[in-house]
This record gives structure tokens, sequence and C-alpha cells, in this order.
């Protein structure tokens, strides 16, 4: 084959574009991956995987805090030096990513660095350089953060997520402008290790895309640990004076060591070419249909498709994709109703499917309930740092769950159980019947399911 003709071409190396490229050519395809920053992405160099080692040490910090209402006495002193090394080391390997193209080339495939932008349906260029595929296109570009339009913002040394995974100590002092997952993530992080942190949202609360219930215990228990929370805060201005941010509120200003920007993340559709294969490149996101087809021999995965910005998404929509250029499994197509997402404070936040609010808005007959942590056994065993509850929102007229939202130590896992139930549209009587294990957090799913109304 001419050696700028290939089977595949995966335009962004993410997790969905790196595991589907490695999977196309070790089934014998000719693959190119392209790339203008790190093979992996978002996700093991400054999202999922080094966000995730703070809040793992922050939490082991607030745990052993909770020992004196618990076991006895502790003395805590807390030292960033070994997350940053952690982070450094172990998960970015500096933010070098020679090992993860290595492992892809070692499968046969081919990498290129750079911005690529669509210049037909099988073609795309690279600098200089013109590619072709045979097959089919995959865009799988992601997305960045979101500078807002703050006067003063950007003519300062702020943080976004990808300057605080680097940071090597917990500042002293640190502001957060957004209240969404990453915002709060990595607020209650730092204040874990001793940072004095504030977080703005503009929204009347934080978590805002989550239920009401959820955002409460979260703001309720970040306050409890000290931290200032600022919800209906527009930002008036932002300054820097050289070693002091200072943030005007309509209340009053805030002052701090550094400022973390998290006010979400946007996809650069218009740098893709899409109108060159019929695609309005203004749009917020790619559509596509259930084999995720934007057009034929065109594909589009992950952030980009607006279908939910998580890495669990880009590799569903991957392997979807892998079996469609395949010819594999043509019954698996794409379905949206059950997407999951964790928050990971303390407590984690997880959610499944519709919110109260979102089914209300699409004219279901609802039924809800709401169960405390602490109404549990286990809930009421765990004790301090047991904060959480278990919201279930049902399609009366169906008999099935649309969302689902639990919250508490282990959220997260807890949310296992709720996923599989809205994703299979299981009937509510039959979760009314099934045996839940004593005395677990998801037992807690026994008595929500009891009470919905």
């Amino acid at each position: 084959m001419p050696e700028n003709n290939f089977d595949v071409i995966v335009v962004g190396m993410g997790p969905g574009g790196d595991f589907m490229a490695g999977r196309l050519a070790e089934a014998g395809l000719s693959v190119l991956g392209v790339d203008a920053h790190l093979v992996g992405g978002e996700c093991p160099y400054y999202g999922c995987i080094p966000s995730k080692m703070m809040i793992r040490a922050g939490n082991a910090l607030a745990e052993a805090r909770r020992v004196p209402a618990l076991a006895g006495s502790a003395q805590v002193s807390a030292d960033y030096t070994p997350v940053s090394r952690r982070i450094r080391d172990e998960a970015t390997t500096n933010w070098d990513d020679q090992i993860a193209v290595d492992r892809f080339e070692s499968k046969g495939g081919r990498f290129v660095r750079g911005r690529a932008r669509l210049t037909g349906p099988r073609t795309i260029r690279v600098g200089d350089q013109e590619f072709t595929a045979s097959r089919a296109i995959v865009l799988n570009t992601g997305t960045s953060p979101v500078v807002p339009p703050v006067p003063g913002l950007a003519e300062t040394p702020f943080w976004t997520n990808r300057d605080a995974v680097r940071a090597e100590a917990a500042p002293a002092s640190l502001v957060v402008l957004g209240g969404g997952a990453i915002g709060v993530e990595m607020a209650q992080a730092f204040a874990r290790f001793g940072s004095k942190v504030d977080v703005v949202e503009r929204a009347d609360r934080l978590l805002a895309l989550e239920e009401p219930e959820a955002s409460q215990v979260v703001a309720d228990v970040l306050r409890a640990e000290g931290l200032g929370v600022h919800t209906s805060a527009g930002v008036e201005a932002v300054s820097h004076s050289g070693s002091e941010f200072t943030v005007r509120l309509p209340t009053g200003s805030l002052r701090a060591e550094h400022l973390l920007v998290a006010t979400g993340r946007t996809a650069h559709l218009a740098e893709l070419g899409l109108d060159t294969v019929g695609v309005d490149g203004g749009q917020r996101f790619v559509p596509t249909d259930r084999r995720m087809r934007v057009v034929d021999g065109v594909y589009a995965i992950g952030d980009i498709t607006g279908k939910g910005a998580f890495t669990h998404m880009s590799m569903y929509h991957a392997g979807i994709v892998e079996r469609d250029i395949l010819g594999e499994d043509p019954d698996f197509t794409a379905e949206h109703h059950a997407v999951p997402r964790v928050t990971f404070t303390d407590p984690e936040v997880g959610a499944v499917g519709l919110t109260e609010a979102q089914a209300r808005e699409a004219g279901l007959d609802v039924r809800t309930s709401v169960t405390p942590m602490s109404a549990t056994t286990r809930g009421w065993i765990h004790g301090p740092g047991g904060d959480g509850l278990i919201k279930l929102v049902e399609d009366a007229v169906a008999g099935v769950l649309v969302g689902a939202t639990s919250v508490g130590p282990n959220g997260g896992e807890v949310l296992s159980a709720l996923t599989v139930a809205v994703h299979a549209r299981v009937p509510t009587n039959r979760l009314r019947r099934t045996i839940f294990a004593y005395p677990t957090f998801h037992r807690g799913l026994e008595t929500a399911v009891a009470e919905l109304h």
C-alpha cells in the first residue's frame, strides 16, 4: 500500500481512539493514528487518573482525621510530595507518551503527530502531508477547557486542570471558578492538603447538572470541611498582582495564591474541516447515527458527539465503530438512555440516565424517592464520612427506572446496580423482589424502590 494510504485513519488518539486504532491494527488493517498532543489523551495525563490520585490521597487524610470519632487518636501531617511524585512518575511518565506511541506502533499502526483537518470524505491533511483512508476516518478530537470572557482573566497566569495536576505542592490558597465535577473534585482534594479554598459557581448550586439533593449533600460537606462555597456568583473581574489573584464578585473580592478555571469544556469543530463532508462545523457537537457514523466513511466518537464527556463513553463508541468497520455484530448500536457518570468527591456522586427535572421535561409521568444513606444500617455503622442518599426516578407508566443517583462513600460502586436497572429497563416490580445483601450501602436500593411515590 502507498506510504500515505491506509485502511483507517484515527484523528485523535485519546482513550477510545487509541484503543480502537490498536485493535484494528491487530486485526490486520493498516491504521494511521494522528494527534497533536499526547497518545492516550486527557484521561491518563491530565484527567481521570492523576486527579483520582489526588483524590485518593486526600481521602486517606480525611479518613485518618476521622479516627478520633471512631477508634482512638491519630496525628495527621499532610504532604503533597508523594502525590506529585506518583502523578509524575507512575501516571504520566513526566507527560511523555513514548510508551503509548511504541505500544500502538508495535501492533502495526503508524503514528503522526500534528493537527489533522478533513479535506474530503476519505482524506485528511496534517501539515503539508495528505493521507487517504480506504475504509474510514474516525474523529476523536475531544474537548479542551473553556475560558470564560471575564474581564482581566486572559491576562493572568490562571490554572486549568492541566496545570493543577502538574503542581508540585498544594497552594496556600486557591479560588476555583466552576462548581462542576472537575472544580469540586480538585477543590476538595487541595483543601484536604491544607489549601484555603473558595469555589465560585454562577448557577444557584454546585453540580448543577445533578439532582438538587446531591448538590446539597456535597455543598454541606465542603462547607463543613472549611471550603468557601459561593453560588449564584458571577465573576465581575480578575486581576493578578504578580503574587496574588483577586477575583471580584458582586458581594466582594476573594484573594488567593492560585486560580483554577474549571468552567466546562468545548469541542473545536471549526478546525476539523467538517464542511468538506457536508457537515456544519459551527455546531456544538458532531451529529452521528447509532453506529457513530457522521457520513459514509466518517465516524465520530467520544466528547465531540455530545453524548457524555467521559472516558467510558469514548471507549463504548470505539467498540461500536470497531465492529462496524470490521463488519461484526451489526446489532451492537449506540444507546444513550443510561449513560453513567461519577463525581469523585467524598462522598462520591454517581448518577445514571435522567434527572427528575429532565424526566418531567420529557413529559414522563414521574415517581421519585429519596433515601438518606444515614437511614440504612451500613450508613449508620459507617458514621463520620457517611453522608449520602439514593434517589430514584421512575417512569410510572412504563414501570421502569429512567434515572438514579447514588451519593455516599461508595456512590460510584452502588451506581453499578442502578446502571444495569436503567439500561436493561428492569421493571421496578422486579426490583422490589430483589434480595439485597445486608448490611451494605447498596441495600438502600430496597428502601428506595419501596418508597417510590
